[in-house]
Parts: C-alpha cells; sequence; structure tokens
C-alpha cells in the first residue's frame, strides 16, 4: 500500500470498527498497534452487550439502542469476510427481581419498552420457570429483555483484522501515519482527554450453557459462550497497582457469582483475566476531533459498553472522516 486515506492508530475494538467502516467504503486503511490485535481491554472474555434500561431516554441511550439493533447484521457481515466466527449471538437476557418495588419499576419500564425499543425488542417481566439456566429471584420473577446480546471478545477483534485485511487494509505493529489519523488508543489515550482507566478482572469457567439467555444480578455478568465456557466479570477498580494481574478481588466476584447463580457450583475455572477499560469523564464513548492533537480524530472510551457501541461508532467515524458529515452526539465530543 503506497497511499493511505485513514490511519487508525490502536487495535482494539473500536479503532478497528472504524477501520473495517473506511475499508468497506473503500478507502485505504492501515491500523498501528504495538502491541497486536485486542492487546487491551478490547481482549477480554466476557463480552456482555447489555442495554440501558429503558427510561429517562437520551442521546446515549438511543446510539447505544441504535448500535445493538445493527450488531446482528454487523457481526454477520465481518464474520463472512473474515471467514471465522466471533461469537457474536443475540441470547437476550435474565435478572431476579428482588421485591415489589423491583416488579413495579420493572413493568413500567416495560411500558417505556414498548415505545423506546421500536417494536425491536421487548423488556418483560415473566415468572422464573423450571429451566437450571435460571437466576434464583425472591419473588418468582424476572426481567427478560430479549435486546442483550454476548460475543467472544478476542474471537471478534481477530476476525475485525482479518476483515479489514481482506478490504485491502493492514495491520502493523509500526508504521507512518498518512491520511487522517484517528486516536483509539485505550486507558492511556484517554489520559490525555481527561479521562482515566478503570481495572477490570473475570474470569472463565468450563460449563455449556450455550444458547441460553446471559444472566444479571449482583451486579455481576454471567455469559454463556456458545463454545461450552462461562465468563464472569467483573470488578470495578478505580486504583490499582498491576493492571494485567488477578487477586482476590476476582475469588470475591466468583464467590458471588456462585452464591447468585448456584448452578455454576462445580464448574472449573479455565482462565482469568484483568485488563483495563477506558472511561471519560462522562461515562460515554469520546468521538470527533481530538482536542490534544490538531487536525486528529478520536475514538475511545467505550469502558463497559465499548462492544455494544462499536457498529455504531464505526459509522459515524467513517461518515466524519470520509464525507466530513457530522452524526455525533453533542454528549460523546471530547
Amino acid at each position: 500500500m503506497t497511499t493511505v486515506d485513514v490511519t487508525v492508530m490502536g487495535a482494539g475494538v473500536f479503532g478497528l470498527s472504524v477501520a473495517y467502516a473506511c475499508a468497506s467504503r473503500g478507502a485505504r486503511v492501515r491500523v498501528i498497534d504495538p502491541y497486536g490485535v485486542g492487546a487491551g481491554s478490547s481482549g477480554g472474555i466476557v463480552g456482555a452487550l447489555a442495554p440501558h434500561v429503558p427510561e429517562n431516554w437520551n442521546d446515549k441511550k438511543a446510539f447505544q439502542f441504535e448500535s445493538l439493533i445493527m450488531a446482528e447484521g454487523f457481526w454477520a457481515d465481518v464474520c463472512r469476510s473474515a471467514g471465522m466466527d466471533a461469537g457474536y449471538l443475540r441470547s437476550g437476557r435474565l435478572q431476579p427481581l428482588a421485591d415489589e418495588r423491583a416488579v413495579d419499576l420493572a413493568r413500567a419500564r416495560a411500558e417505556t419498552a414498548k415505545d423506546l425499543w421500536q417494536g425491536k425488542a421487548v423488556w418483560q417481566v415473566v415468572p422464573m420457570g423450571e429451566s437450571r439456566w435460571m437466576p434464583p429471584s425472591p419473588t418468582g420473577l424476572v426481567v427478560h429483555d430479549t435486546l442483550s446480546a454476548l460475543i467472544q471478545p478476542r474471537k471478534a477483534t481477530q476476525a475485525l483484522a482479518r476483515a479489514v485485511v481482506g478490504l485491502g487494509g493492514e495491520i502493523v505493529k509500526c508504521g507512518p501515519t498518512e491520511g487522517k489519523t484517528l486516536w483509539a488508543t485505550g486507558w492511556v489515550g484517554m489520559k490525555e482527554v481527561g479521562g482515566n482507566g478503570v481495572k477490570g478482572q473475570a474470569a472463565l469457567l468450563r460449563f455449556d450453557a450455550a444458547g441460553s439467555p446471559q444472566l444479571f444480578a449482583d451486579a455481576l455478568h454471567i455469559i454463556p459462550h456458545r463454545d461450552g465456557t462461562v465468563a464472569i466479570g467483573s470488578t470495578s477498580e478505580r486504583e490499582f497497582d498491576a493492571p494485567d494481574t488477578t487477586d482476590a478481588q476476582l475469588d470475591a466476584v466468583l464467590a458471588r457469582a456462585l452464591a447468585a447463580f448456584p448452578v455454576l457450583a462445580g464448574a472449573p475455572v479455565i482462565a482469568r483475566w484483568a485488563g483495563v477499560r477506558p472511561r471519560s469523564q462522562s461515562r460515554s464513548p469520546v468521538l470527533g476531533t481530538h482536542p490534544a492533537r490538531t487536525g486528529d480524530y478520536i475514538a475511545n472510551g467505550g469502558f463497559k459498553i465499548g462492544f455494544g457501541m462499536a457498529p455504531k461508532v464505526g459509522e459515524v467515524m467513517a461518515d466524519l472522516l470520509l464525507d466530513g458529515v457530522d452524526r455525533i452526539p453533542q454528549g460523546f465530543r471530547a
């Protein structure tokens, strides 16, 4: 490649999604990451693509909803282009309801979801049922939403990378920046724009619940991947000494998971993971022109919802980079 239209700094899910969107429109793309594909928090093991609750609607929630609706087609296209699976499944999600107040609130959200989710997904209160893959609920009722999905982050980033290369792009560990430059460099890059990093620890268990909904309770995501594993995550550590090591905090997460979901008792832990997620001051992604690098652009700050936001982030950033069309929500600007 002798001439590059767009250089993307960072091969996490935001950087690769922008590169893929640009390459899909015929742009010549170079992705540079000295650590390789998915080396940061995008190389995790959880992969929960979960929506915000359907109430108090704002630009962030609307953007995420549109991205989650886009996701099925987006990942199908990526996988066809790459010739490999990303582990995506729109599996839905189950959440227990602790008391009558929680039931009333969940039913109110079911009504607002009918409008806000435009009939494309539902949020409903249903009885627990007899399935063993069901979160214990004091009220005997759970929330079931059909918008939540799951993905295997490491497979997904590798599929995106392969798709970019298949479209004529290149992914390298070093090289010159040419054309328009976009920075998607994770938590280290977030520090340039007033953000920070939040460490997360997660575990992977050998337990086959493939095809089942994900579970959420006690702030824990229980994600039944299609390969016969279940991911459990995660901690949120604003202060940490080592960014990539696990410790007793993960043991505590595992204990809470087994208490909340007894079906997992006895499942062996086959992997432990730690990484630092990029978080902006507002907790929203930071998109658009880069405030600290004149003439450059930024797509960063996915925090806990990066994979869910990625399809839409790729689309709006390609609009801006290639066509000069700015569709970025005001709350996402640096």
